[in-house]
C-alpha cells in the first residue's frame, strides 16, 4: 500500500546512514506506538463514552445531524487509533501508518487548538476516562506527536519491521478483533476497566463524599470586588460585609482517589431525597435511564419481574433518569412500574453505569455490581432463590479481559512464527548447502590427490 512517493533528500540520506538512526526509530516506534495503542485501547474500553463524547462534539459543531452515527465513529476512531498504533510499534506499513496518522494529526491538531482557547468541549476525550488531560495539555502533546511522526515519515522505511510485508493486513485484522472482543463487552455488558469515579466496590451518593472536616478547606469571600481565603476559625460572619464564594482544599489535604466536584443527587419533585434513595443501609437495586424516551417498551417485562424478585429478598428499587415529568409519567403508565421513578442529572446517570437501561446493585452504600439491563441471564432472573448479588457471577471483566489480551499477544506471536519461520529454514537450508558444497569439493580433491600419487606417470616432472 504505497499512498505517496518520497525522495530522499541528500542531508536526510546521511542521517539515514547513520548508526543512530535505527535506535531513534526504534525509540519512536515504542512511543509512538504504545501512546496510539491505548489511546484506541481506552476509547474501547468504554465505547459509551465515545458515543457520549461524539454527540457532545456534533452539538458543539452544529452537526446534530451525524448524532445518530455517533456509536460507530467512537468504534471506528478506537479500531483506527489502535491499530495504526500497532503498526507503529511493529514496523508494519513503515510508510503508509505515519501518512495515516499525519492525516489523523492534521485535523486533531487544530482541532485541539481551538478546544483549548475557547473551552467549548471541557476534555477532549483523547485517553477516555483513563487519563483527562486539559485542552492546552493535550494540544502541546499533540504537537510532540507531529515532528516524531514526520521523523518515522523520512526513515521508517530504513529500518526494518518485525512481521514481513506479506502478513501486515494479519497484524490489522488481529488489532480489529481485539478491539471488537473489548468494545462488545464495554457496550453489551460493561466496561472491562471502570475509570470513572464509581466502579464497582466505591461508595455511591452520600456515602461517597470523601471524609474530610473543614479545617481542610479555606474559604473565599469577596467584598467591594476582592476575594480573600480565610480559614474555618476565621471566617467573617455574615453582617461583616464579606460575601461567601467558594472553598477548596488546603494543599496536601485533597482526597485520595476520584471523586466528583458535585456529590450525587436525587430528586422528586424538585426536592432533594438522596439519603432516602441512596441510603447506607440495606440492599438497593436501581435502574438507570439515561435516555427514557429511548429504552424499548419490551424491557418492562424483564423490570417487573427483577422488581418483584428484588422485593421479596428485601431490596429497595428505584428508578434514576434525567427526563421530564411527563416523560417518566408516560414510562410509568406503558410499563406499569411499581417501583418510583426519580430525576438525577444527566451526566451523573451515565457516570455511574452505561447502558440504557442499566442496572445497578447497592449494598449498604456500595456498588456490588453493575450491568446493562440486556446482558443479564434470563435463566439467572428466573431463579427465584438466587439472591441478587449472585446475578453478576457470570460476568467477571477482569478475566474476560485477561483472557482476550493473552489471545492477543499469541496470535502476534504466532504470526510471528509462522511468518519469520521460512526465513530460519532457508538460512538453515543455505547452510547445509554450504556445507554439502564444501563435503563435495573437499572429497573431489582428495580423489583427485589419490589418482596422481597412484599414476606418477601422469604427473608433472
Amino acid at each position: 500500500m504505497k499512498l505517496l512517493k518520497f525522495k530522499m533528500p541528500q542531508w536526510g540520506e546521511a542521517v539515514a546512514a547513520s548508526k543512530w538512526n535505527p535506535v531513534i526509530v526504534w525509540v519512536l516506534r515504542v512511543l509512538l506506538g504504545l501512546t496510539f495503542m491505548f489511546s484506541g485501547f481506552a476509547k474501547a474500553i468504554d465505547p459509551w463514552g465515545g458515543m457520549y463524547k461524539f454527540t457532545e462534539y456534533f452539538g458543539v459543531l452544529g452537526f446534530d445531524q451525524l448524532v445518530p452515527a455517533a456509536l460507530a465513529f467512537a468504534f471506528i476512531l478506537a479500531a483506527l487509533e489502535f491499530m495504526l498504533g500497532l503498526f507503529i510499534l511493529v514496523g508494519s506499513y513503515r510508510r503508509s501508518a505515519p501518512v495515516l496518522l499525519l492525516c489523523m494529526m492534521a485535523v486533531m491538531l487544530p482541532l485541539t487548538l481551538w478546544l483549548a482557547i475557547t473551552d467549548a468541549v471541557p476534555d477532549c476525550g483523547c485517553f477516555g476516562d483513563a487519563v483527562v488531560m486539559s485542552n492546552w495539555g493535550t494540544f502541546f502533546k499533540n504537537l510532540l506527536i507531529v515532528p516524531a511522526l514526520i521523523y518515522l515519515l523520512m526513515f521508517n522505511k530504513r529500518v526494518a519491521g518485525v512481521y514481513g510485508p506479506a502478513v501486515n493486513w494479519v497484524v490489522g485484522v488481529i488489532a480489529v478483533a481485539y478491539v471488537a472482543v473489548i468494545a462488545y463487552n464495554g457496550y453489551f455488558k460493561q466496561p472491562m476497566i471502570d475509570y470513572r469515579p464509581y466502579p464497582v466496590g466505591a461508595k455511591i451518593g452520600v456515602q461517597a463524599e470523601p471524609e474530610t472536616n473543614e479545617d481542610d478547606y479555606v474559604f473565599i469571600y469577596e467584598k467591594d470586588g476582592v476575594q480573600q481565603e480565610f480559614s474555618i476559625d476565621s471566617a467573617p460572619d455574615d453582617d461583616s460585609g464579606w460575601n461567601y464564594v467558594d472553598r477548596r482544599y488546603k494543599e496536601g489535604k485533597q482526597p485520595k482517589g476520584r471523586v466528583l466536584e458535585q456529590p450525587l443527587a436525587v430528586f422528586e419533585n424538585g426536592t432533594d431525597v438522596t439519603e432516602d434513595v441512596l441510603t447506607s443501609e440495606g440492599d438497593v437495586l436501581l435502574y438507570l435511564f439515561p435516555d427514557l424516551p429511548g429504552v424499548n417498551i419490551a424491557y418492562t417485562f424483564v423490570i417487573n419481574n427483577l422488581t418483584e424478585k428484588a422485593e421479596k429478598q428485601g431490596a429497595q428499587v428505584a428508578a434514576l433518569t434525567p427526563a421530564t415529568t411527563r416523560e417518566m409519567a408516560e414510562w410509568n403508565d406503558i410499563s406499569m412500574a411499581s417501583y418510583p421513578t426519580y430525576n438525577m442529572d444527566d451526566s451523573d446517570v451515565k457516570i455511574i453505569a452505561r447502558g440504557n437501561p442499566a442496572v445497578v446493585l447497592l449494598h449498604d452504600g456500595q456498588i456490588v455490581w453493575k450491568r446493562t439491563l440486556a446482558s443479564l441471564d434470563p435463566d439467572m432472573l428466573r431463579d427465584d432463590n438466587l439472591p441478587l448479588a449472585k446475578l453478576n457471577d457470570d460476568y467477571r471483566p477482569a478475566d474476560v479481559l485477561k483472557k482476550a489480551t493473552w489471545l492477543f499477544l499469541l496470535a502476534l506471536l504466532a504470526l510471528l512464527v509462522l511468518n519469520r519461520t521460512h526465513v530460519l529454514v532457508g538460512m538453515l537450508w543455505r547452510k547445509g548447502r554450504g556445507e554439502k558444497a564444501e563435503e563435495t569439493t573437499e572429497a573431489t580433491e582428495t580423489t583427485e590427490t589419490t589418482e596422481v600419487s597412484e599414476n606418477p606417470e601422469n604427473s608433472e616432472d
